[in-house]
């Protein structure tokens, strides 16, 4: 049984290295177990060439950053001719955030059924070590992103599967713009398995706030189609409300009841305006946005050396 490890890595080789060891300490039964790293530096990471030392390591270079959920795209891409139906395949952060300790347990479900190569096990995230300010933030963002999509998002890069789906699955449209929503929004087979935030081995998190919004943002992606309906719900219970409100003002205090100050007119317009405009314009931007993000990327695999 071959097994393909695949992570990417921004200025991380450090953490590589150790994740490395303690793979190779915590996954038997497996020849060979194979290690890729996709150097999302675009190259500038001259750490990540001692890597070639390695036998079992082999460095895949974007020619430009990608981003971490792009990145791991950009690897199982290129990876795709070479796997078989029946290999595996884990992807995780290089940094020690996704323990090895549990990719023992997010396999056991694939040796358990190995004929079903379109089964995917991901991680669901049961604690975190972060601050207070990035559990809050993080709070709010599970919050909208279950307001508009109906999905309770929980799981990020760490995931296992059969070399089947990463040759069929991931050359879906939906991973151009992200990788782990992606995994939810399709109709994969999909077993989560609780699994604890880990602690970096090395440096320090490169996760800026902009880029963390980024990030949300991208994960929303995948679920355009399930987030233009609920927004066209939302425009269309607003508009209507605000139009019985205002027909309201009009006509009841010809049937002799009110007066109602003029304020509630003024405010009912308004607010019938302003749900026209803000929600329709979100829709319009959104779908604009997630189209621009995709066609970015799209061929990048096939045009780079």
């Amino acid at each position: 049984m071959r097994l393909f490890v695949v992570t990417p890595s921004f200025l991380d080789t450090a953490s590589f290295l150790e994740l490395r060891r303690r793979i190779l300490e915590q996954v038997t039964g497996f020849d060979p177990l194979l290690f890729v790293v996709i150097d999302d530096t675009g190259g500038a990471d001259a750490e990540v060439k001692q890597l070639s030392a390695l036998t079992d390591t082999r460095v895949l270079t974007p020619p430009f950053n990608l981003g971490h959920q792009r990145a791991l795209v950009f690897g199982l891409r290129s990876l795709a001719s070479e796997l078989r139906d029946d290999d595996y395949v884990i992807t995780l952060d290089s940094d020690g955030e996704d323990r090895p300790e549990d990719i023992p347990r997010l396999l056991a479900p694939l040796r358990e059924h190995p004929d079903d190569t379109r089964l995917a096990c991901l991680a669901w995230r049961t604690k975190r070590r972060e601050t207070p300010l990035f559990k809050a933030m993080y709070a709010v963002f599970k919050l909208v992103f279950g307001l508009l999509t109906g999905v309770s998002i929980r799981t990020g890069n760490f995931a296992a599967y059969r070399g089947w789906l990463a040759k069929h699955v991931l050359f879906h449209p939906h991973f151009d713009n992200c990788y782990s929503s992606s995994l939810i929004s399709l109709n994969v087979k999909v077993q989560q398995v609780p699994c604890e935030r880990g602690t970096r081995y090395a440096g320090q998190s490169r996760m800026s706030f902009l880029k963390l919004v980024t990030h949300g943002l991208r994960m929303m992606m995948p679920f355009t189609d399930r987030i233009a309906v609920r927004a066209l719900i939302g425009f269309l219970v607003g508009f209507a409300s605000s139009a019985a409100a205002v027909l309201a003002l009009v006509v009841l205090p010809r049937l002799g009841l009110g007066p109602f100050p003029d304020w509630a007119m003024y405010l009912s317009v308004l607010t019938l305006v302003l749900s026209a405009m803000s929600l329709g314009n979100f829709v319009v931007l959104f779908t604009v946005f997630s189209h621009a993000q995709g066609q970015s990327f799209r061929g990048l695999e096939q045009r780079s050396p």
